[in-house]
């Protein structure tokens, strides 16, 4: 998919046994909703012109998905522990913040702002210690705000979310008032959305993923059957780096490569801060990790960063005994 001011352009297939629930042109405009795209938004989902040129198919889909049918070369990480849910502290922080924010859109001090915006954090980690630095957030905000008074409320709630995680875990030790928060620098920022960008750019994968400082892979986790070698690929890499790192490890990296139609992994490439279990190539094979699958715990949700943020994913958890 890709849109650019009340245009939306979808291409692709979809293969499914039955007709689905929705037509896409109403998923779409109900996924716009549910985002914050209604009246008093420079954009309305409701308004929004939807081109399809999707091939629709009534077919079994696992004429594709039971086995590799693509290459990939996919990345897993985990370091820490589980209080930044196995991922780097200003990843972590990101999603908290990014998390705090959504909130407030729905129901605090920022109600029916955003809901697009950007965030960057900066730290020092001084030994054990988390040193915060700078926060720097562009916000959308509705034509009718006052810029100093968003500016505000979003400060306000950046204090408590940060004030909250510090309560949780003591490695954040930067006071509040000593982190140079910078917010809309640029000035108001109003028609966001679609009418400011297509959405065409790569960084969703870096945020899916583990930020910036860990290398991303290839493949799109959002939107993908979860069988697609490249995803189901970097759930597993994911979850026997936490794996490592429960056993020991301060920090694992896994690179795996896969060849169409061959189960099993060309390579896996562990590359480990300390000792930790490894799990032997067998564990990643594609029919394994399918057995493994449980298709209920994936949703739409999940590509509101959830993917390795949530540890109640089961590719987030301790493997069973």
């Amino acid at each position: 998919m890709s849109c650019w001011s009340d245009q939306v352009y979808l291409t692709g297939g979809i293969a499914t046994a039955r007709p689905l629930a929705e037509r896409l042109d109403e998923i779409v405009r109900r996924t716009g909703r549910e985002l914050g795209y209604v009246a008093g938004n420079a954009i309305e989902a409701d308004r929004y012109v939807i081109h399809s040129s999707v091939c629709d198919l009534r077919t079994d889909a696992t004429q594709w998905t039971r086995h590799v049918n693509d290459q990939c070369i996919s990345v897993g990480w985990a370091g820490y522990d589980e209080k930044v849910a196995f991922l780097p502290p200003e990843h972590y922080l990101a999603h908290v913040f990014r998390e705090a924010l959504t909130q407030s859109f729905a129901t605090g001090r920022l109600v029916r702002q955003g809901p697009d915006g950007k965030l960057i954090v900066r730290l020092r980690e001084n030994g054990a210690d988390w040193v915060l630095e700078h926060v720097l957030v562009t916000v959308q905000q509705l034509d009718a705000s006052c810029i100093t008074g968003v500016a505000a409320s979003l400060c306000a709630e950046l204090c408590d979310a940060y004030a909250a995680l510090q309560a949780r875990d003591r490695r954040w030790v930067a006071g509040w008032r000593d982190v140079d928060v910078l917010v809309n620098p640029n000035g108001p920022l109003v028609n966001g959305g679609s009418d400011g960008d297509n959405g065409q750019t790569g960084r969703k994968l870096a945020v899916d993923y583990y930020g910036p400082r860990v290398p991303i892979g290839g493949g799109a986790l959002s939107g993908k059957d979860l069988s697609h070698i490249d995803r189901a690929a970097a759930y597993a890499l994911r979850q026997a780096a936490i794996h490592a790192v429960r056993g020991g490890a301060k920090e694992c990296q896994l690179t795996g490569v896969w060849a169409p139609n061959v189960g099993v992994p060309l390579d896996v490439i562990w590359q480990l801060d300390g000792r930790g279990p490894r799990l032997p190539d067998e564990w990643f094979a594609h029919g394994a990790i399918m057995e493994r699958t449980d298709v209920r715990a994936v949703d739409r949700h999940l590509g509101r960063g959830r993917h390795f943020f949530d540890l109640a994913l089961p590719w987030n958890e301790a493997l069973s005994a």
